[in-house]
């Protein structure tokens, strides 16, 4: 039976092999231990950051970042309507409410503009921003050239969420290191993975402290169990950590073969009327996940056609994130939307882009498509 086509799986080796043997073997099981402080040392060294702290995941990371820059009950944070859910959880965790901003059609990611007309929305309505959390859509970065002096001028911090971005630049600046703290995923489908885990990168020595003992159950730095404060059970384990050291090692071969991916897509649909990349041309992306926007009214087909085309081949795709103020859980939640976010999540799919996709399961996946352009 020929296997299934997968979006992004987890790809490991003999590589990881050895670095979690060696973690196993070194007796550094528990959470803490050599292999965790290197993985934070080069993570923070390939960002670019002063410090790190690493994660049990992602939105950990989100939590932890939003605490330590002050965001509780009768707070705002600004989020974006087009992410994964765990961006605006975050926010929830902390007491704070999510109030959602749409996207730049042609990226994915917030519309500065947008953002810069409901920053001024919320100050005349009285409501204190504690933070805006902008997310780097699929592994492209957002506009921070534009973001970062607007949240400036506001005096709110930005935290980026660059779960899907690690390997990605803007302007030459790495994913991660934007603002008052950047927060990456090692979540099993993301560009390298712990199986599961986050990591939380600042210049801010104090923050990421701050973080650090939250994360440890906010003990005390006493012979005995001495909390003053509630805390987390949220970091990372040692063991997990050297498999993500050797994930590391291979991050530019990932990124580059996820560049290829996107360039073998790019090519095929490149005549086709009304059919774009998401973020074509930025070549500063990582290229997570490669998606494509189709314009039915155009191009004669819906994404979600191409979808079940595939899918009866046994080769998933996805659709684009369900916008989170479509969300039942974020029913009436304040919004500034244009439908950008909602043409998207209608209109967008996103394609097998993997890096242990073989050559054989490329041609699957090209092969099934070209097939279905025909038969329109």
């Amino acid at each position: 039976m020929t296997p299934r086509v997968l979006l992004s799986p987890p790809d490991v080796g003999p590589l990881e092999e050895s670095y979690v043997l060696d973690a196993l073997r070194s007796g550094w099981v528990a959470p803490a231990g050599p292999h965790l402080e290197a993985f934070e040392r080069e993570v923070a060294e390939r960002v670019g950051c002063g410090h790190a702290v690493a994660l049990a995941s992602g939105t950990a990371g989100l939590h932890l970042a939003l605490l330590a820059v002050g965001a509780g009950p009768g707070d705002v944070v600004v989020v974006p309507t087009l992410t994964f859910v765990a961006t605006a959880n975050a926010a929830v965790y902390t007491g704070a409410e999510p109030v959602f901003v749409d996207c730049d059609p042609a990226t994915g990611n917030v519309d500065p503009d947008l953002l810069h007309e409901l920053l001024r929305e919320l100050r005349t309505l009285g409501r204190r921003v504690a933070a805006v959390l902008p997310v780097d859509m699929f592994g492209t970065c957002a506009d921070y050239s534009r973001i970062l002096p607007i949240c400036a001028d506001a005096e709110v911090p930005v935290v980026e969420d660059a779960a899907e971005a690690l390997g990605a630049t803007h302007h030459g600046r790495a994913a991660g290191s934007f603002g008052r703290a950047g927060v990456l995923s090692f979540n099993g489908n993301k560009i390298i993975t712990t199986s599961g885990g986050g990591m939380l990168l600042s210049d801010d020595a104090d923050l990421i402290a701050r973080c650090r003992h939250l994360s440890t159950q906010a003990r005390q730095p006493v012979p005995h169990y001495e909390h003053v404060e509630v805390g987390y059970n949220y970091r990372l384990s040692n063991v997990l950590a050297a498999l993500g050291r050797a994930q590391l090692h291979r991050l530019d071969d990932i990124v580059a073969r996820r560049r290829w991916l996107r360039e073998q897509y790019a090519k095929l649909f490149a005549a086709v009327p009304g059919v774009r990349l998401l973020a074509d041309g930025d070549w500063e992306a990582n290229c997570w996940l490669t998606t494509v926007v189709v314009d039915p009214a155009v191009a004669g087909w819906r994404a979600a056609d191409l979808a079940a085309h595939l899918a009866a081949q046994d080769i998933e795709t996805r659709p684009v994130w369900k916008p989170m103020h479509l969300q039942p859980v974020f029913g009436g939640a304040r919004a500034l939307l244009t439908g950008a976010a909602e043409r998207l999540f209608t209109d967008g799919l996103t394609l097998p882009s993997g890096y242990a996709m073989t050559e054989s399961q490329l041609a699957r996946v090209l092969d099934g498509i070209e097939q279905f352009l025909k038969s329109r």
